[in-house]
Order: C-alpha cells, then sequence, then structure tokens
C-alpha cells in the first residue's frame, strides 16, 4: 500500500489517501478519487430519490434495465430542476412530482409556481361519438 497526501484546492486542507497504484503521481491520484466521490454522491442522491434499494431481477439484462432506467428519470429531473425558476432541491422535486403524479397539470408552469391550484378536470382533448 502506498499513502499520498494531496491538497484540495478549495479548502486548502490536506487529505491522506491509501492507493495500490505505485506509478501515478500524488495529484492523479487525488484526481481520481475525487471524480470516484463524485460518482459516489451520485448514486447516493439516485438511491435516496429514486428508492433503487433493491433489484427486480436477477440476470444481468434485468439489472442493466433498471439501472438504465434509473440513471434516465434521474436525468428528466435534473433537466427539470434545471429549468424550473424556483430553485428546488432535489429531494424536495422527488417528493412533490411523487405527490402530485396523478394531479393533472402542466408540468412546466407547476415547476415555477407549485402553489396554485390544480385544474379542477382536464379539458377533453378526444371527440366523444355521437351516440
Amino acid at each position: 500500500m502506498r499513502r499520498t497526501v494531496v491538497q484540495d484546492p478549495g479548502t486548502a486542507e490536506s487529505i491522506a489517501l491509501l492507493t495500490n497504484h505505485f506509478e501515478f503521481a500524488a495529484s492523479t491520484i487525488g484526481a481520481i478519487y475525487k471524480d470516484r466521490w463524485q460518482i459516489e454522491l451520485f448514486f447516493k442522491a439516485l438511491k435516496q430519490n429514486l428508492r433503487v434499494k433493491t433489484f427486480v431481477g436477477t440476470s444481468e439484462n434485468a439489472l442493466y434495465i433498471q439501472i438504465w432506467t434509473a440513471l434516465i428519470a434521474i436525468l428528466l429531473i435534473k433537466f427539470m430542476q434545471f429549468k424550473a425558476a424556483i430553485k428546488w432541491s432535489l429531494s424536495n422535486l422527488v417528493a412533490f412530482l411523487r405527490w402530485n403524479l396523478f394531479t393533472y397539470r402542466n408540468l412546466w408552469h407547476w415547476l415555477d409556481r407549485p402553489d396554485d391550484t390544480p385544474p379542477l378536470e382536464p379539458a377533453p382533448s378526444q371527440l366523444a361519438f355521437p351516440f
């Protein structure tokens, strides 16, 4: 094992890292661990907000489908968070979307004004047969 010490440029504090990579420089090891930590934070947010705790299937394909579905869902939610006029936290946005899942609303108007009352009944979008 090799112990490397790198300095965080944001806080200027030293961070000690243990690694088994002997050929990389300390700055490279620090960059690798920093990127890995971002991946860990991403999967933590994914598990907390989308409640991916166990996998439905056991085959490799079932795992890929569930992971890709969760990634697409979190990407769409992050896009909505980016486009909203209100600065939502990710967990609040997911909770409010879950609460309003079966409410008929214009999504983009709701993101900017979530306190407005929803319409009582959606306007008909299909013509009825004259029977």
